[in-house]
């Protein structure tokens, strides 16, 4: 396929001078592969670029920086990643690779077994971890990775926040990752990657006043992922959403249920708060057999003020819930 999404454009989103050799790497294997597993569409292909853009630092990284640090030092060790519970160097030998940093043994072992069924006819990764370095491999990790974590439907679905821990586990560098997908989307719609470019996209998706303010919020990224998908001009539009948190409805006329209302009146029924007094006060008939008349006439008078009480807190109760039915349906 032809990349929808030129090196330049690229460059012009990126925030630090990257690899010429590195991006290559990416777009060739795009080019060759991209269609297969549906990086064809605008709108997956900038997610999917801009998570690249930041675990590369624009491009610029192909491998991973090695001090060792304590944490690289933990990599050796970790099972969890396929390596050995010896400190034997697996670590090192397994280190992140490629644009989205591959690591440990069991990666490499999936990404060689991948290619393997697909029919690339990839080299032992595992034995010779640094021909991943190589072309058209470098560029087909990242694509390998993205695929099998079914990334395009978190993309269908414009959320970075679940893309992003699928791919880190966590949300380390959220931020950036979100800067990133803004720069390109608005790179990709014929806007520069800045807060300018911003404000002229938003008023040209219909934002006035005081939304027009540059800033690529959530409001703003699903206006992109919708111009992304009308640049695509490919079907399935129906399986694609602007993003989870920013879909609105517009309800006519919002109502308090009825319902409320009933249970209300029911908890507050007079007859009930009689039983009530009667029963679990000591005043059924039992209990006034053997009391004197001044403890009859005192215990009614008791009564007597109750029910007033009642009354007054029923009707009040009643009526502030009629005016805040009456305040909401207006």
């Amino acid at each position: 396929m032809t990349v929808p999404i030129t090196a330049q454009q690229i460059r012009t989103a990126s925030k630090a001078a990257g690899s010429a050799a590195n991006l290559q790497s990416v777009l060739t294997s795009l080019d060759r592969y991209g269609a297969d597993v549906g990086l064809d569409r605008l709108h997956r292909l900038v997610h999917y670029l801009a998570q690249l853009m930041h675990e590369s630092g624009s491009f610029k990284f192909d491998k991973e920086i090695w001090g060792p640090t304590p944490a690289q030092q933990r990599y050796d060790t970790r099972t969890d990643l396929g390596n050995t519970p010896e400190k034997d160097g697996d670590g090192f030998l397994y280190r992140g690779r490629g644009a989205i940093q591959i690591t440990g043994k069991s990666n490499y072992t999936q990404f060689r077994d991948w290619c393997r069924k697909k029919g690339y006819n990839p080299p032992d990764f595992v034995a010779q971890p640094d021909l991943v370095n190589t072309d058209p491999w470098e560029g087909l990790v990242p694509i390998w990775y993205w695929t099998t974590r079914n990334l395009n439907t978190w993309a269908d679905q414009n959320d970075i926040e679940t893309i992003t821990k699928k791919i880190n586990g966590g949300k380390n560098g959220l931020a950036d990752r979100i800067d990133y997908y803004g720069r390109l989307a608005l790179v990709v719609c014929g806007y520069s990657p800045d807060a300018s470019g911003a404000k002229a996209f938003q008023r040209a998706a219909g934002f006035v006043g005081d939304a027009v303010d540059g800033d690529v919020g959530p409001k703003t990224r699903a206006a992109l992922h919708k111009a992304l998908l009308a640049r695509s001009a490919v079907s399935g539009a129906e399986e694609v959403r602007s993003a989870p948190v920013v879909e609105e409805t517009t309800v006519e006329k919002p109502v308090v249920p009825e319902t409320v209302e009933k249970q209300v009146k029911k908890k507050f029924n007079l007859f009930g708060w009689v039983s009530a007094i009667f029963s679990g006060g000591g005043l059924g008939a039992l209990g006034l057999a053997g009391m004197n008349w001044q403890a009859i006439v005192a215990l009614g008078g008791v009564v007597i003020i109750a029910f007033v009480v009642v009354i007054l807190l029923r009707q009040k109760i009643i009526a502030a819930i009629r005016d805040v039915r009456h305040a909401v349906e207006e």
